[in-house]
């Protein structure tokens, strides 16, 4: 069974710097890439940020590029995302995400507040 689970959100204030963890469990993580999703009050989620299985190939969302760094250790099948300048439009549930065969797995969320 797949099990995502998340940490490090909180709150911040505009220009601060928060660091999230998502700790694979269930499969064989260094064969999927992984993804950061976000969703904020009344949005859609959105994708942030996915890195290839190795960690070699990394894409963003236009409005994170320069600002957050998705980085992942295999070997603590663990993927981490570094979200620095945060801005209050940065403020939303962050979640962890995996695709294998066409299939979605979630984490519970972590709620990430920018604010002063």
């Amino acid at each position: 069974q797949v099990q995502l689970v998340e940490s490090g959100g909180g709150l911040v204030q505009p220009g601060g710097s928060l660091r999230l963890s998502c700790v694979a469990s269930g499969f064989s993580f260094y064969t999927r890439a992984m993804n950061w999703y976000r969703q904020a009050p009344g949005k859609e989620r959105e994708l942030v940020a996915t890195i290839a299985r190795a960690g070699t190939t990394t894409n963003y969302t236009d409005s994170v590029k320069g600002r957050f760094t998705i980085s992942r250790d295999n070997a603590r099948n663990t993927v981490y995302l570094q979200m620095n300048n945060l801005k209050p439009e940065d403020t939303a549930v962050y979640y962890c995400n995996v695709r294998r065969w066409g299939d979605d797995s979630w984490g519970q969320g972590t709620q990430v507040t920018v604010s002063s």
